[in-house]
């Protein structure tokens, strides 16, 4: 059993959908007839004993490394960076959702430790790194040639829906409640705002994060490398 794979006999848990566990059984109960895969990058455990990780079907019993690999080999220059200074519990969201981009690598800005349960499991093929200080990353960024934009509804900032998001940068997003820091939002490049209509005077964190990458990837993705 590997490390990310729950064990066969485990009761059928619920996914975040309410719905049972899904995944894929043993190779042989699944592919009757058909040669078993000698390629390297097909884990001999789970073709032994099935594959229910939470990923794309592409990928049924690659290693973890090797799903890395492919992932590497077309990863956006786009780097998603998020302050922690009070543990953020909108972290994982953050991840999952750069995962599912193919992001370059998400940055945490502050403490190390962060709540990884939102992430369901997809830390373990996105690239993470730690900044102890937003002017850290910043300087980071600077060095990569990557552009800074913070997102934060705030006096100034420049519509998502009209701005023009660079191709290579680093999208910068505060914490839940506070938003970015004054010294993020002076170290940036621009800062964009997602425009609201209803009472609330913020949107959650994570689902911020979500609305600003897929921007991104209207803009500069080829849709045609999608799942």
């Amino acid at each position: 059993m590997t490390a990310d794979n729950p064990p066969a006999d485990a009761a059928p848990g619920p996914t975040e959908w309410g719905r049972p566990r899904v995944g894929v059984g043993p190779w042989e109960e699944e592919h009757p007839g058909q040669p078993r895969p000698e390629d390297p990058k097909y884990d001999p455990e789970l073709l032994d004993d099935g594959d229910r990780r939470n990923v794309v079907d592409a990928y049924r019993y690659w290693t973890r490394e090797a799903i890395v690999a492919d992932i590497d080999a077309r990863r956006h220059p786009l780097h998603v960076a998020i302050e922690n200074f009070e543990n953020d519990s909108n972290i994982g969201t953050v991840v999952r959702t750069a995962n599912a981009f193919a992001a370059a690598a998400v940055h945490i800005v502050g403490r190390r430790r962060w709540n990884r349960r939102g992430a369901m499991v997809t830390d373990r093929y996105q690239h993470l790194h730690h900044h102890d200080t937003v002017d850290e990353v910043v300087a980071w960024a600077r060095d990569q040639g990557l552009a800074v934009i913070a997102v934060d509804n705030v006096p100034g900032s420049v519509p998502l829906e009209t701005a023009e998001l660079p191709r290579e940068c680093l999208l910068l997003f505060g914490q839940e409640g506070p938003g970015v820091t004054d010294t993020a939002r002076r170290a940036a490049d621009m800062t964009v705002s997602i425009a609201q209509f209803g009472s609330t005077r913020s949107i959650n964190a994570g689902v911020a994060a979500g609305i600003v990458m897929h921007a991104w990837i209207r803009t500069h993705a080829h849709l045609e490398d999608a799942w």
